[in-house]
């Protein structure tokens, strides 16, 4: 979906428009979508919490964003209110679907089995997100080796792709992965959602007293406002500089192929040197990355920072997760994990309407890149003073 749909939204459903404008507009609907998702995610936490139902929440979002997928594969040239009405209902859908899938990881993993368990998901994410996507991309090339008629159809089909891929590889998580029992799994829906509010209030109470967890808050805020910013206007921001959309794909590719090993062997680090050197690593590469965007001309130059991005990109969210996951009350994984997305989200929303105003001003698009360098160094200062948990010691608010 990163990478045909900023292409495709240019190309196709704002032909004819200033690039300039239709990257504010991505910028735009990306904020929206995540101004909402930051808004439901804690709430919807402490449901699941409450129901035992990270699952059937989980299941529900999935089934919103497979929908969303077949939504983009009738919309027709020129309509780009609904491609970002669809495309902001996507990515509400799996914003929200990760709440409750992360929440079940402390479930089933501790300490540095976490760190690996982590690290091995966001791997085998990398690696079934390249094999679809090379698929489609070469579909996309050679339309009619498929029976397809041209390479717009082929796009279609790859955003219903997207969808049956999501689908299916649901079923695993479903049917394999075990759901701790909550001792209040009867309290209906509406009451749980009033419950919800004395929950969320004590969440916020014990993130604000436990300075170390709210630091790491803070610090992951920042730094992954800019992670997930390059991630979500990395294709705009090549189109808008004059790159091929062939040779952005190219480059999505590595990223991906490039990130499945490279994110393992972050998890199999852990071991000995925790998750935060790791991370403020990462972070130093990041930082070299969004300058060097800055002076990128060619295509080569392009692929050079996908390798450089793809061998850190997995490392920094897995290695988060996980390191966050170390330090919450594994009981209330719902409530924790749904604040620990909801800073995610408002760091999607500082982002991609900084790139988006900052574009706008100025005309330029390589200054939006530039900028998110403040996010990567100001995190890390953060991270820096985090004191990591030892795994044996449990959780601060667990020894309360």
């Amino acid at each position: 979906m990163a990478g045909f749909f900023p292409v495709f939204f240019k190309q196709y459903w704002s032909d004819g428009q200033d690039p300039t404008v239709t990257t504010a507009k991505l910028g735009l609907t990306l904020s929206v979508a995540s101004l909402i998702i930051a808004i439901l995610s804690p709430t919807l936490g402490v449901l699941a919490d409450l129901r035992g139902a990270k699952k059937a929440f989980c299941a529900f979002f999935m089934i919103l964003g497979v929908g969303a997928c077949f939504w983009l594969t009738v919309i027709p040239a020129g309509g780009w209110e609904q491609a970002m009405l669809a495309y902001g209902l996507g990515t509400i859908a799996v914003a929200a679907s990760t709440v409750f899938y992360d929440a079940l990881l402390p479930s089933i993993a501790r300490g540095t089995q976490m760190d690996d368990v982590s690290s091995q998901g966001y791997a085998m994410g990398y690696l079934g997100g390249g094999l679809l996507f090379l698929f489609n991309v070469i579909m996309v090339l050679k339309p009619e080796f498929f029976g397809l008629a041209d390479k717009t159809q082929a796009v279609k089909v790859s955003f219903a792709l997207v969808g049956i891929w999501w689908l299916v590889f649901s079923l695993p998580l479903w049917r394999n992965v075990p759901e701790p029992k909550s001792d209040v799994r009867k309290i209906g829906f509406l009451k749980a959602a009033a419950h919800s509010v004395p929950s969320l209030q004590k969440t916020f109470r014990d993130i604000w007293r436990d300075r170390n967890l709210f630091l790491s808050l803070i610090a992951f805020w920042l730094y992954i406002d800019g992670v997930y910013t390059v991630i979500a206007m990395a294709v705009d921001y090549g189109l808008a500089i004059g790159l091929e959309s062939d040779h952005l794909m190219i480059a999505l590719l590595l990223v991906q192929f490039i990130g499945f090993p490279a994110t393992w062997l972050f998890g199999k680090v852990t071991g000995r040197f925790g998750c935060r050197l790791p991370i403020l690593v990462c972070l130093g590469i990041y930082g070299i990355v969004v300058i060097a965007a800055s002076w990128m001309t060619t295509a080569l130059h392009f692929y050079l920072l996908a390798i450089v991005i793809g061998s850190v990109q997995g490392g920094v969210q897995s290695l988060s997760r996980s390191l966050f996951g170390n330090m919450i009350p594994h009981d209330r994984a719902g409530e924790f994990f749904g604040f620990y997305n909801l800073i995610g989200k408002f760091a999607s929303i500082v982002g991609p309407l900084v790139v988006a105003i900052t574009v706008t001003l100025t005309r330029n698009p390589r200054s939006g890149m530039t900028g998110l360098l403040i996010l990567f160094i100001l995190g890390g200062i953060l991270l820096w003073k985090v004191k990591e948990p030892r795994y044996s010691e449990g959780t601060p608010l667990e020894r309360a």
